[in-house]
């Protein structure tokens, strides 16, 4: 599927344990949440380069996925500057553009934006299904890794079933647009793909209660901790130590 074509690319990142890539990642996120210096921000973004190119996924591969999160932040920036109290900058007519409120949307972007990368990086280059193992294999709720498997399994077949229903309107000539006819032909549109999804989750959970399951998925590969990846722990451990420090230094 689309979402896997970056797990074929071989690179030092890929050849990582992936519960160590999921541990990285989690802690990473925590780190990157608690830190406000801008100088201290953009080094995380560097660092996540960094770990991104060493990856080898392609420039372009980057930029289409970051395009979905900077449109997100690109409404922040509409709104924050101007509705976050404190020292003025310059007015854009009734609008006051505050100091405040340009560093906090900065933040957001930073953020963001090293936090996808690091996604990127260290949870697209792993297979879906063993990501899914890994997770089960740091003790996470089987319900959840289930629920995460399903999903992602299914919501290519929704999609498909989603094409198919536009096109099916469209052939009857069907034109959208801002009237009460449009709105109720997306709504029954909405409907029915519900409908068919839980006909659909029916007769999956059939399938699979007629070939025995019981609630578990069988590991084939075992995970093994390599050198490569006590090094790499090493290196992520290290580069929190150093963002600890340049935070505290940068605050006193």
């Amino acid at each position: 599927m689309a979402v896997e074509e970056l797990t074929s690319i071989n690179s030092l990142i890929k050849r990582l344990d992936p519960r160590v890539k999921i541990i990285e990642v989690f802690f990473f996120s925590i780190v990157l949440a608690v830190l406000n210096s801008l100088p201290v921000l953009l080094s995380t973004l560097i660092i996540s380069l960094g770990i991104v190119l060493t990856a080898r996924i392609p420039l372009r591969e980057i930029f289409r996925r970051l395009v979905p999160v900077n449109v997100m932040i690109l409404f922040l920036w509409f709104f924050l500057p101007f509705t976050i109290e404190g020292k003025s900058l310059f007015n854009m007519g009734p609008l006051t553009v505050t100091h405040e409120g340009l560093i906090y949307a900065c933040r957001i972007s930073i953020k963001s934006n090293a936090m996808m990368l690091m996604l990127i990086s260290l949870i697209a280059s792993t297979p879906i299904f063993t990501l899914g193992h890994a997770l089960l294999e740091l003790k996470i709720s089987k319900k959840l890794v289930h629920l995460f498997f399903f999903t992602y399994r299914y919501i290519h077949v929704m999609d498909k079933e989603y094409i198919r229903l536009i096109n099916a309107i469209k052939i009857r000539g069907f034109r959208p647009g801002t009237n009460l006819h449009t709105y109720k032909t997306f709504a029954y549109i909405v409907g029915m793909l519900l409908i068919k999804s839980f006909d659909r989750m029916q007769r999956v959970r059939n399938a699979m209660l007629c070939r025995g399951f019981k609630g578990d998925f069988y590991i084939i590969k075992i995970f093994s901790f390599k050198k490569i990846d006590a090094v790499s722990i090493a290196f992520i451990i290290v580069v929190f130590v150093l963002l600890g420090v340049m935070e505290w230094t940068a605050t006193t």
